[in-house]
């Protein structure tokens, strides 16, 4: 079990810094082929954070565990609006005030509801996969399309250019990709594997493992970013990262076990699971426009958010 549980470690840290270079290589590669710094952010950068759980979900897809691909999708939601926003706004509370997040906070909670309503028969099927993978490309097409018509004045263009590399040549671009693309698989492979190798010897369930440790595992890129962004001032960016993120996790690493491995999904999922993303991202929508006074996710929002988290954690293990 110690084996196993040091396998999953170094492939946690692996899968973290492989999805930091390739999208490292992938922002450059775009940079230098002229693509546009706010585009670069909304489409490359918001979709690399994702790449842990878009990794890890494919290859528990691929291995038959299909409520491991769900709870992660799920759990990594749950994980990035109660702890690493909470914790953040704790850290140093966060201004609201792009145009750019007030047209995505409505885009995930439209997003949230359908994949309510796709998993609220107990059954992903492999229809639900492409639509949701479909939407995903279709969602990429449009933040690039939104990310050309963005005032220059937004405060999230110069907070997404202060991110993107500069001075990369287009050969170590192509190899950053390379190396990220083939590592975070490999470090998903074996991660997963170890995964349900310690829920099994614990007798959890492949959908709590995927809940927890592994839906943690996979969001401390996010955490990095937004707490490495707010301290500097981006809370635009820092705030966009998490929405994204969420966006990404619906519609691609939910799909995928759609796509890859269609079937029944455990009770706790359309029961219980699905119903703490909404109520999450709910409170995400209410705090972040605040209808009562100046928007902003502040240290009692944060607070709340954290407290939600924690004991959502109690109700899966008690």
């Amino acid at each position: 079990m110690l084996l196993q549980v040091f396998i999953f470690l170094v492939g946690l840290a692996t899968l973290s810094w492989s999805a930091d270079r390739f999208v490292y290589g992938a922002s450059a590669l775009a940079k230098n082929i002229g693509m546009s710094p706010m585009m670069i952010g909304l489409t490359i950068v918001a979709m690399g954070s994702s790449a842990p759980e878009i990794g890890v979900s494919a290859l528990a897809s691929i291995n038959g565990n299909i409520n491991t691909a769900v709870g992660n999708a799920l759990g990594s939601n749950i994980t990035n609006i109660g702890l690493v926003l909470g914790v953040t706004a704790l850290i140093k509370p966060l201004l609201v005030s792009s145009t750019t997040l007030k047209r995505e906070l409505p885009l995930l909670l439209g997003v949230t509801i359908l994949a309510m309503f796709f998993v609220s028969g107990g059954h992903l099927s492999h229809f639900e996969g492409i639509v949701l993978f479909g939407l995903f490309i279709v969602v990429l097409a449009g933040v690039a399309w939104i990310s050309l018509k963005v005032d220059k004045e937004d405060p999230i263009m110069a907070e997404t250019a202060d991110e993107i590399p500069s001075g990369v040549s287009m050969g170590a671009a192509v190899s950053w990709i390379g190396v990220g693309l083939v590592l975070l698989l490999l470090s998903a492979h074996f991660m997963v594997q170890a995964a349900v190798s310690i829920a099994h010897y614990f007798g959890v369930s492949d959908l709590v493992i995927g809940l927890t440790v592994i839906a943690l595992g996979t969001s401390l890129p996010e955490l990095a970013a937004s707490i490495a962004g707010v301290l500097k001032g981006e809370d635009d960016l820092a705030l966009g990262n998490i929405i994204g993120s969420n966006i990404f996790n619906l519609l691609a690493v939910l799909g995928m076990p759609g796509l890859i491995a269609p079937g029944i999904l455990d009770a706790d999922v359309y029961g219980r699971d699905i119903y703490i993303v909404f109520g999450m991202t709910l409170l995400l929508f209410i705090f972040s426009f605040n209808f009562f006074g100046k928007r902003h996710i502040g240290r009692t929002e944060g607070t709340i958010l954290v407290l939600c988290f924690l004991l959502y954690q109690y109700w899966l293990f008690k």
